[in-house]
């Protein structure tokens, strides 16, 4: 009897981690101390000397059930770009800029090839946000996961000046509430389209006009990332009085959290385009409106808060750093909370 034996296979371990050596070099930053394999990851904190109150954020996420998805299709190189986003998207809601990220894999077990592509979409993730992959683990859990089966979850680490921190606390009636556009259903509410739809392959590879792509396609389209869209903003001089990710708990949950007391947004359901797949998904799964919004981001992944005098300069920022901003809504006086209409 051995390790190998009993489940775990320490040399598939080690082939692992060579083949995803070549993306994880892909994410480094000067900053970054060390190599790859070491018992913790090294970060030089020289590049933030010169914030006047520097204050580090962090984000912690999965991707959830989609992994469900990945499975069945047999395609893992987008689940870690999801990963990534779920942590650094929450970075950036606060102003932060994404330093380094860390992933955990816990697998039934290990099969390097898939692992390698697994981290592939985490590193992928890692250069969007411009967030370095210092470290990680991957775990093998015979007898506990099924061995065609994983999970993955990431934490990451940012910094801001105290200065620029994003809280709400400046929002006030007449603001105007911007929506950064979604690439679809993101990291949520997986748990309700696997009711939706028919989870098998047959189903998934079915293409839809509407889609202009396969079920599959569309439902495992990465989360976008919006640290850049952020950081554009800055770049241009606008300050974000607040800002929401739109992840699980949709419009309803999500946007009261950077509202101060004594005001509610106002969402203009009709401001923007709402991608065919939620269309397709309330049709096809007879779902009231309001509890679409109230589970997805409805076309909207960010929302942001900001004074009527910046809108069009910050349109043009995040338009700039390639993605697509509307005018959504407003801030009213009222009771904390969202009308959409």
């Amino acid at each position: 009897m051995d390790y190998k034996n009993a489940g775990v296979d320490i040399e598939a371990g080690y082939l692992s981690v060579e083949l995803m050596k070549k993306y994880v070099k892909e994410t480094m930053r000067p900053e970054v101390l060390g190599s790859l394999g070491g018992f913790s990851g090294a970060f030089s904190l020289s590049a933030i000397k010169n914030m006047e109150k520097p204050a580090l954020v962090s984000g912690t996420d999965g991707v959830g059930t989609k992994i469900k998805l990945a499975f069945i299709m047999d395609r893992h190189d987008t689940v870690g770009i999801d990963c990534v986003a779920m942590c650094v998207n929450d970075i950036a809601c606060a102003g932060g800029e994404p330093l380094f990220f860390l992933d955990y894999i816990a697998c039934g077990k290990n099969y390097p090839e898939k692992i390698a592509s697994i981290v592939k979409g985490v590193a992928e993730g890692c250069k969007q946000s411009g967030a370095a992959l210092i470290g990680g683990e991957t775990a093998e859990h015979p007898g506990l996961m099924p061995e065609e089966e994983y999970d993955l979850a990431g934490f990451a680490v940012g910094v801001v000046d105290e200065k620029n921190l994003i809280t709400g606390e400046t929002i006030k009636p007449g603001d105007v509430l911007v929506g950064i556009a979604s690439s679809g259903v993101h990291s949520n509410g997986f748990s309700l389209i696997r009711k939706v739809f028919d989870m098998t392959k047959e189903s998934l590879d079915t293409y839809y006009d509407e889609l202009g792509a396969t079920l599959g396609e569309t439902l495992l389209t990465p989360t976008r990332i919006y640290v850049k869209a952020l950081k554009s903003i800055k770049e241009a001089g606008v300050t974000v009085k607040g800002c929401s990710h739109i992840t699980g708990g949709g419009f309803y949950e999500n946007i009261p959290r950077m509202l101060p007391e004594g005001v509610r947004a106002v969402i203009e359901k009709n401001s923007y385009p709402v991608p065919a797949i939620f269309e397709l998904m309330q049709k096809k799964g007879n779902l009231e409106e309001k509890m679409m919004y109230n589970t997805y981001n409805m076309g909207l992944g960010m929302v942001l808060a900001l004074d009527p005098a910046n809108v069009d300069k910050a349109i043009a920022a995040i338009e700039a750093a390639g993605e697509k901003a509307y005018v959504a809504g407003r801030v009213e006086a009222g009771e904390k909370g969202v009308a959409i209409c």
